[in-house]
């Protein structure tokens, strides 16, 4: 049997340069690779479809799957996990603390962007700040006129306005237009080193991220991995093995990353900080598959809803292919 001719779109992290580079392959698939940024690919996605497999905005899939218009489904796979109290960034000439937020306006480069989900319900469940308590500014972060991937339909009472024509949301909170900004990349870099009064709303965000996860057990997931419908149709076999390919290659990825004789990343007290991750999330700390994710899946589900992003709530087990989500064992 000839290999399907697929391509795949991703990022190009540790845990997927094992299939970039061949060392792990796709059973039954000959792949073509496209390593693209986050935003190029799932702009490309959700608009054009142009990739057979894809790295997914969690938040992307979920609007179009409560809506049963999809073109993918997904497959259990994390590609990318954050907490994102390092998302929010202030005014400290004016916000002291989460709830000074109230009342105030706060930029986003989309609405939907998971990052920005996950960042109103922490602002929502730890600090009392709703979505309606807020006026919201949408822009691009370093290039103007950025647009929302996909048409939204949000709760009156959610309040969203664009930039002003030509402007960006790091320009809007470096003038004060806006009081805060979050997104999953910072402000543009000149506007961060010249302006004193621009930084983080948690002053330590990663001791505010371990108390979340001690009180709540969820690591946010941010990307997943879809797989075109047709194809999974098709064949009814591919998802399970885009599955087990990038659980293999994000395994080679953590044994490298345990080979401390030489660190593999160029960062320093790469040793120290993975022991602090298991100590804090586990041995399996960056975990794929439904089984150990289903808080945080649902917890990720019910904001989604609740900020009148997905037209109804998505049940976990609809979120992925059933062939992904129970394997084999020996």
């Amino acid at each position: 049997m000839a290999k399907l001719q697929l391509s795949v779109a991703l990022g190009d992290y540790d845990r997927t340069r094992p299939l970039i580079d061949g060392r792990v392959l796709i059973d039954g698939v000959d792949p073509v690779y496209m390593t693209l940024s986050p935003e190029e690919t799932f702009f490309r996605a959700m608009r054009s479809q142009d990739f057979d497999i894809t790295e997914l905005s969690l938040s992307s899939y979920l609007v179009k799957q409560a809506r049963g218009e999809c073109p993918y489904i997904a497959v259990p796979v994390f590609l990318s996990r954050a907490f994102r109290h390092t998302s929010i960034y202030v005014r400290r000439d004016r916000i002291k603390r989460p709830e000074d937020l109230k009342g105030r306006r706060v930029g986003v480069p989309e609405y939907q962007l998971t990052a920005i989900v996950w960042a109103r319900s922490i602002l929502q469940d730890d600090f009392g700040v709703r979505p309606e308590d807020v006026t919201w500014v949408r822009g691009g972060i370093d290039m103007a006129g950025r647009p929302e991937k996909i048409a939204l339909q949000l709760p009156p009472q959610v309040r969203l306005e664009n930039a002003p024509e030509g402007r960006t949301i790091s320009e809007l909170l470096d003038s004060g237009e806006i009081d805060a900004f979050i997104a999953p990349r910072p402000p543009s870099a000149h506007i961060l080193k010249r302006n004193p009064d621009i930084g983080w709303l948690f002053a330590d965000p990663t001791a505010a991220a371990k108390d979340y996860y001690r009180r709540t057990g969820v690591f946010p997931i941010m990307h997943v991995v879809g797989v075109r419908n047709t194809l999974a149709a098709q064949h009814p076999w591919l998802p399970a093995a885009v599955f087990k390919a990038f659980s293999q290659a994000k395994a080679l990825a953590l044994e490298a990353l345990s080979d401390t004789s030489a660190t593999k990343v160029t960062l320093p007290f790469v040793e120290e900080q993975l022991k602090a991750a298991r100590e804090t999330l586990g041995e399996d700390f960056w975990s794929y598959g439904v089984a150990g994710n289903r808080a945080t899946l649902e917890t990720f589900a019910r904001h989604h809803h609740a900020q009148g992003l997905s037209a109804r709530l998505v049940a976990v087990d609809e979120m992925f292919h059933p062939a992904t989500c129970e394997s084999y064992v020996v």
